[in-house]
């Protein structure tokens, strides 16, 4: 019966994440650059100073965490499982090309996660505990007046809380933790029950300290290790990044135990793992966008942009040339296993294991507290303020129980509805375009006359 009900889940995956889901977030991406005249081209040095090097606070503006913070926040989210095992997969089934197209997938992720953020901050609410709620949820249902789809996308965020950003990420944890280091999933899964109960328990301040912390330690730990790696194989690195380009358009052919890959595969796979690895157009960040202090919905936006420059643009790329340069990328491994084995190219295998086995715990644990908000503000959005709490204590419970279970079942119905997340999402930011730019165009005018 179990296995009948994982097929059927896995046949609707498929539709769900299928061809016309790729093509709507990768168009609705373009369009909105378009529009918005190449702003995350244009603007992209002075978002990452705002983001990471001005980091200034507006003072007395709306609001519950700094910029940085909800950054980091979002960045804790999405910088999971996705940047090793995602990019790996991509690579081990697509080729090196597949990059070439995750890269594409990032720049125009930049537009639709930008415009995410400045609906978010704009339709955002002040609920009865004097905190912010914001995302999809409020702008699709305030600013199109369709409180049904609204809901529809509460629902799948809620559902896909407890899968993609909760039970999965505590299971991969366990099993990186006792391949690399022998501890029983339970020890894992406690360990990490009671760090998530003592971060959430808090709320949206808690946890954006906690990833304000966590995040730029983890990013840097990873990158510092690719960066190694890298260097050992500093004389195949010229030849990766021509491997990339070269093999976005043309076919790779069987080698090794890379059974080959044609140009479609080779597209398909690079944007889906791109879409999975950013999560621009899901929807999913907009919600910590909109705790954050700021007087205007653009300024938060164009941090908020810098979201996914640096988790597909910046260190999935450090991942997939570690992979190519090592030459590895042939064995016919795939996911974190593929990872792990370019690691050991370059470094001791012991210490090439560990490096891989922390980065995934750490952002696997990160992902689990982003996520936390996430599902915290649907869950508000659906049953109200009485809800939070309750939800927090399930929330942290099942952490533990996600170590400890098999979660074939879990994973592909959550897979589903972190997916269908992105409809109402993606009706949203086509339906409120307009209102994008007029707010972009208002700020970029006001900065103008402020000079």
């Amino acid at each position: 019966m179990e296995e009948k009900l994982i097929k059927t889940l896995s046949d609707i995956s498929g539709l769900v994440w299928g061809l016309p889901l790729i093509v709507l977030l990768l168009g609705t991406g373009i369009y909105l650059t378009i529009i918005l005249r190449g702003l995350q081209f244009r603007a992209l040095i002075p978002s990452l100073y705002i983001a990471l090097i001005k980091r200034k606070d507006e003072g007395e503006s709306e609001g519950d965490i700094s910029h940085f913070q909800a950054l980091m926040t979002a960045l804790s989210a999405t910088v999971g499982v996705g940047n090793i095992a995602g990019v790996a997969t991509a690579i081990a089934a697509g080729g090196p090309g597949a990059m070439f197209w995750m890269w594409i997938t990032g720049l125009f992720g930049m537009a639709t996660k930008y415009s995410e953020a400045v609906l978010a901050v704009k339709y955002r609410e002040v609920d009865k505990f004097g905190t912010m709620s914001g995302g999809p949820m409020y702008y699709i249902s305030k600013g199109l007046g369709l409180k049904w789809l609204g809901t529809l996308f509460a629902v799948f965020a809620s559902i896909a809380a407890f899968g993609i950003g909760n039970m999965v990420q505590s299971n991969s944890v366990a099993d990186a933790i006792n391949s690399t280091f022998g501890v029983p999933h339970w020890i894992s899964g406690l360990v990490m029950c009671v760090a998530t109960g003592l971060v959430i328990i808090g709320g949206i301040k808690s946890i954006a300290k906690a990833a304000s912390v966590i995040v730029p330690f983890m990013i840097v730990f990873y990158m510092i290790g690719s960066f190694i790696s890298i260097f050992v194989h500093w004389q195949n690195v010229p030849d990766a990044f021509g491997l990339i380009f070269y093999h976005a358009f043309t076919p790779t052919a069987a080698a090794g135990g890379f059974m080959g890959a044609a140009v479609q595969q080779t597209l398909r796979m690079g944007v889906a793992r791109g879409i999975f690895s950013n999560e621009s157009g899901l929807g999913s960040s907009p919600i910590a966008a909109a705790a954050a202090r700021t007087r205007n919905p653009v300024r938060q936006a164009l941090v908020s942009m810098t979201q996914t420059f640096i988790d597909t643009i910046v260190v999935c790329t450090f991942t997939g040339v570690v992979i190519i340069a090592s030459g590895v990328w042939t064995s016919g491994q795939t996911g974190a296993s593929l990872t792990t084995l370019a690691f050991e190219q370059g470094l001791p295998k012991q210490l090439g294991d560990d490096i891989v086995a922390i980065s995934l715990a750490s952002f696997a644990y990160s992902t689990i507290i982003g996520w936390c908000y996430y599902g915290e503000k649907a869950i508000e959005y659906l049953l109200k303020e009485r809800a939070v709490k309750p939800y927090r204590v399930i929330f942290t419970i099942m952490v533990l129980v996600g170590a400890t279970v098999e979660l074939d079942l879990v994973w592909t119905f959550a897979d589903v509805m972190n997916g269908l997340m992105a409809f109402p999402n993606l009706i949203g930011l086509l339906g409120l375009s307009k209102v994008v730019v007029e707010e972009t165009k208002k700020y970029l005018e006001m900065e103008i006359s402020e000079r």
